[in-house]
């Protein structure tokens, strides 16, 4: 009854295909087509973890501690806090020109070594004007009537402000000036720091406190770099070669012998007012230098050319000992007075 249909059909799958190409503007094939195209691989999302075009986090370097170095370092602020507390002791009326002259080379050392690692603009006159300014303080400190910190104040505000104005000569430098004069200011006050055991010295609990302060002081850093050279952990920063159990351990040295020092001074001093001098002084060396080697990091971090190795090493145990200098005036004038 129904016609039969033809068996082969002239619409099949590769004329679809031909039409489709034909025809950009008909619709794809397996919406209305009578072939269905293959569907598109789906990609992995960008932020897919398992994806293999993951960014691979950079490794953090971590900085090998130099045990001889650590080793030298120690020495070196154990020297220098042995020639401060021999200088202060055989200090006297008629013989403060010594001390002075010591001092001063210890305020050529710490001004090289602040110089070249803190690099302020126009460093030869900055330098210049900074060794000037502590020569002066040394002698107004030694031959002043009456000592005190006033003077040194005075010739602190003239140092910084005659480098001030030595910076702005070159223009290089005088655009640098509003970023920098923090750090020339450093620079003078640390020189100028070195004068302080001069002024106590004429002092009359000077001498107890300056070797209360350099005891300290100067075991806190020894046994610190020490602690570095045998144990350095736990590591307080990858970059920075320094570990947590000498900082402790120093600080807590520093504080035990000063205390006994304390139970063998005369009044005012005791085992607690020597416990406190010398903590005081043992942080304050100890933090100063942690600051060098976190900045030391920080230069290495941002491609900067390294500071001169002997300046390198040299800055913090010179650092803190001006800082403990300036801490130790303090109490005796706020605390063990």
């Amino acid at each position: 009854m129904f016609p039969s249909m033809p068996k082969d059909d002239p619409w099949d799958a590769d004329a679809s295909r031909d039409v489709a190409r034909l025809n950009p503007g008909r619709p794809k094939a397996g919406m209305y087509g009578a072939v269905p195209e293959d569907e598109p691989a789906e990609e992995p999302p960008a932020g897919d973890p398992d994806s293999d075009g993951e960014e691979e986090f950079e490794e953090i370097e971590v900085v090998p501690v130099r045990a001889k170095l650590s080793v030298a370092i120690g020495g070196f602020a154990a020297l220098l806090a042995l020639a401060l507390i021999i200088g202060s002791l055989t200090t006297g009326p008629d013989i403060r020109l010594p001390y002075a002259v010591v001092l001063f080379g210890v305020q050529l050392l710490g001004l090289l070594a602040w110089t070249m690692a803190l690099n302020p603009p126009a460093a030869s006159v900055t330098a210049g004007v900074a060794g000037v300014t502590g020569l002066v303080g040394c002698y107004l400190a030694a031959t002043a009537d009456e000592a005190g910190l006033t003077p040194l104040l005075y010739v602190t505000l003239g140092g910084f402000l005659v480098a001030i104005v030595g910076q702005t000569f070159r223009a290089e430098d005088r655009h640098l000036i509003t970023d920098s004069w923090r750090t020339t200011l450093l620079i003078v006050l640390g020189v100028v720091a070195y004068v302080i055991p001069i002024v106590l010295s004429r002092q009359p609990l000077g001498g107890q406190a300056i070797l209360v302060c350099c005891t300290g002081a100067g075991l806190a850093l020894l046994v610190a770099r020490l602690t570095d050279a045998v144990f350095p952990k736990p590591r307080i920063a990858a970059q920075v070669p320094r570990g947590a159990a000498g900082v402790v351990l120093g600080a807590m040295v520093g504080t035990f012998v000063t205390a006994w020092l304390g139970s063998q001074l005369v009044l005012p001093f005791t085992p607690a007012k020597g416990a406190v001098t010398g903590l005081v002084a043992a942080v304050a060396a100890i933090l100063v230098d942690l600051a060098v080697n976190f900045g030391e990091a920080g230069r290495r971090l941002a491609g900067e050319a390294p500071t001169f190795w002997l300046a390198r090493h040299m800055t913090g145990p010179l650092g803190g000992f001006a800082l403990a200098f300036a801490a130790t005036y303090a109490l005796v004038h706020l605390y063990l007075t």
